[in-house]
């Protein structure tokens, strides 16, 4: 059975994972050293040419500030050595010392020896399963960065995915109850109702067959002018520019239209959605206090003249 909440689901395995492999123990697997820096031991080991701070930066994930103390602690027990290039004085590698190879030496024995410790009471059959799903895991969140994300027409269930995932997602993040669902349900049959493929449009942005965001342009209430509506990035999405991509789709569709205007409506507090509209050119036009989804909120206008 699938869990209601995937967010959830993800920090319980985080919680339950970390703790059995003791990545929060002040000394890792009877070392002094945490596991962050048993990783960065392990990085400089798998270099026998050497590895700037740098690329040794971007392969662990670390701060640079954090990074540079474990290297200074390093240098100070003779553990590494550091050395600056002769053709380039800017650029500086590292290396294990022989006290440095043979520390890692006993830390890789008793890593090993305790991944050993932990699968021994598995069946054969059980072993597989555990490591067809670590690979399947390792899989999925790889392929969910690196897959391409396209833009769609929308089809049969996409507005009920839209309404389901506005209701949730601004549940989550803002409080607001199920008057916000209700009113994207409307926003949504409208559309369906009324649909003019000429001159609206509804895009679904998906990696992989999986919904990510979604936005869509229809026609506005005076002559020449569209609105903006049903703006959504999953969370697993953000970063990634898709908001931009997604408003820039739109104007893009209402310039080739014929559309004067686009008007949008949203609230003061979507600050990263009011950041992709202003970066589109959006100006904002008209604000006031409006408790329609939840009190205290200030809802805006804004407008690009096409």
């Amino acid at each position: 059975m699938l869990p209601r909440d995937p967010v959830a689901a993800v920090r319980r395995f985080n919680r339950f994972y970390t703790r059995r492999i003791g990545a929060l123990d002040e000394a890792h697997l009877g070392s002094p050293y945490t596991l962050a820096e048993m990783r960065v031991l392990y990085e400089v080991a798998q270099a026998p040419d050497g590895i700037t701070p740098k690329l040794l930066a971007t392969r662990t994930g670390m701060d640079n500030g954090y990074l540079s103390r474990v290297l200074k602690r390093f240098e100070t027990e003779a553990l590494l050595t550091r050395q600056t290039s002769a053709s380039d004085r800017r650029s500086v590698s590292v290396w294990l010392t022989s006290d440095g190879i043979h520390a890692y030496n006993r830390w890789l024995g008793s890593a090993q020896g305790a991944v050993e410790g932990m699968l021994g009471p598995l069946s054969s059959v059980q072993k597989t399963k555990l490591t067809r799903a670590m690979a399947e895991i390792e899989h999925l969140l790889e392929g969910a960065a690196a897959g391409k994300i396209v833009l769609r027409g929308h089809r049969p269930g996409d507005m009920g995915w839209i309404v389901h995932r506005h209701g949730a997602l601004y549940a989550r993040e803002y409080g607001w109850d199920e008057r916000f669902e209700a009113l994207v349900a409307r926003i949504a049959a409208d559309f369906i109702d009324a649909f003019d493929p000429k001159r609206e449009r509804c895009w679904i942005a998906e990696r992989d067959g999986e919904p990510l965001g979604c936005i869509a342009l229809v026609k506005g209430e005076a002559e020449g002018q569209a609105k903006l509506r049903l703006l959504l990035i999953e969370p697993s999405a953000r970063g990634l520019g898709l908001g931009k991509r997604l408003v820039a789709e739109c104007v893009a569709f209402a310039r080739k239209t014929g559309y004067r205007e686009i008007t949008l409506w949203t609230q003061s507090i979507l600050t990263a959605a009011r950041a992709v509209y202003a970066g589109a050119g959006f100006q904002l036009v008209e604000s006031h206090p409006d408790d329609l989804i939840a009190k205290g909120l200030i809802s805006e206008t804004w407008v690009l003249k096409l």
